[in-house]
């Protein structure tokens, strides 16, 4: 009977068809190793993400009257109200946990490279659509840092020639941020651009589908197959893989569960102290930062003197990953095989972005301001000079098939 359902839902719907593509059929390289499970791990935060903000939706009032105190109504008298609150705003910077993690390991082993530059433009787009969405959610508590930090990101937006102004009252749709500023937000936040978020994660699947999955090794697995034309050095994505990513699932749920109980606040960079005081536009908290997962940005903003070209280096410095794949000149992909140069300058990359992160948490001082400029220059010579290392370097041979 259960066949002959299949057989009906085929011939009216690929069902079949898409779960041997992408899943049963699917042949991943045999030698994924853990940090291959930030991309499953992304997924399910997304799904964490859209399941408590529809929940979080039917008490949530977007209004500059009712925000805030909707949002107290659901963390006291909503049933489990409180409960799916955290799970959300842990699930923000989880969502950014992961992600950074899974794209340290796509420059670590250059799954940008040839053929997967498409991949990799998919994936920024993501990063680009996630940075929007956690903005937008980012105003609709109503608090005094959500307030302050959507004024602060929202005026950088003035500095641009001639449109500027225009530009900046019509992101607010007002002279100052207002309730017509929080319920366009949340528009965007609940509607379009998780819209734009399933999309793009869905073009990214099917792009990574096309070319098939990088490895630690950076070998082609594609190149060698049997008499059915199956690849030596790969395995089905299922139930080799989606079994093993149940693992990395579980201990990553024993961990974020664990703050969501414990730790929700997380000492303040998860939900900040003067967001627990409603907005007032009469008094200005003493230190205006954005959340943690923008402040190497926000670094990088405040490390140059000039207000425009602070925004200029900003973009710039998001803008630089999406030309990842044509910067880098290596004839091989996997760090494991490149030379010096390579991994002095993505260890010089990871430890200065960091230290941006850091430092855009902190207030400025002289001392601060200092390092961030340094830190800055690092974070665009590793993409400006890569052209250069990359040729120069020399390289290891890579094997013919998968080791291992």
């Amino acid at each position: 009977m259960m066949s002959k359902f299949m057989d009906w839902i085929d011939a009216r719907f690929p069902a079949t068809k898409m779960w041997e593509e992408h899943l049963s059929k699917y042949y991943a390289p045999k030698n994924f190793n853990f940090l291959y499970f930030f991309g499953s791990l992304a997924l399910l935060v997304l799904v964490n993400q859209i399941l408590t903000g529809l929940w979080l939706t039917m008490s949530f009032e977007p209004s500059a009257a009712g925000a805030f105190a909707s949002v107290e109504y659901i963390m006291r008298d909503v049933e489990y109200g409180w409960i799916i609150r955290y799970l959300h705003s842990t699930g923000a910077s989880a969502f950014f946990i992961v992600v950074y993690l899974h794209m340290f390991r796509g420059l670590l082993y250059g799954s940008y490279q040839k053929p997967r530059e498409l991949v990799w433009i998919f994936g920024m787009l993501i990063y680009l659509a996630l940075m929007a969405e956690a903005f937008m959610g980012y105003l609709l508590p109503w608090g005094q840092m959500s307030y302050w930090g959507a004024q602060v990101i929202i005026s950088l937006f003035g500095a641009i020639p001639v449109i500027g102004e225009d530009l900046t009252q019509w992101i607010r749709g007002d002279y100052l941020i207002s309730g017509i500023t929080l319920n366009r937000f949340f528009a965007l936040h609940v509607i379009a651009l998780p819209i734009v978020l399933l999309g793009l994660v869905v073009m990214h699947i099917l792009a990574l589908h096309e070319v098939g999955s990088n490895n630690p090794q950076g070998v082609d697995i594609k190149k060698v197959k049997d008499e059915n034309g199956k690849p030596l050095d790969g395995i089905p994505f299922h139930p080799y893989y989606s079994v093993k990513d149940i693992v990395g699932v579980v201990v990553f749920l024993f961990v974020f569960c664990g703050i969501v109980f414990f730790f929700p606040e997380m000492g303040g960079y998860f939900l900040e102290k003067p967001n627990f005081e409603v907005a007032n536009a009469f008094k200005t908290p003493d230190h205006i930062a954005p959340v943690w997962y923008f402040t190497p940005f926000y670094a990088i903003l405040r490390a140059v003197p000039d207000k425009l070209l602070g925004v200029i280096a900003m973009g710039g410095a998001i803008a630089m990953l999406f030309i990842l794949p044509w910067l880098d000149r290596s004839p091989v992909k996997s760090m494991r095989y490149k030379g010096l140069l390579s991994k002095i300058a993505l260890i010089a990359f990871c430890i200065s972005f960091v230290i941006l992160g850091v430092l855009g948490v902190l207030a400025p001082t002289p001392e601060r301001t200092l390092v961030s400029r340094i830190c800055t220059v690092i974070y665009f010579a590793y993409f400006i000079l890569m052209p250069i290392y990359t040729s120069l370097e020399k390289t290891k041979p890579v094997p013919e098939r998968v080791a291992g």
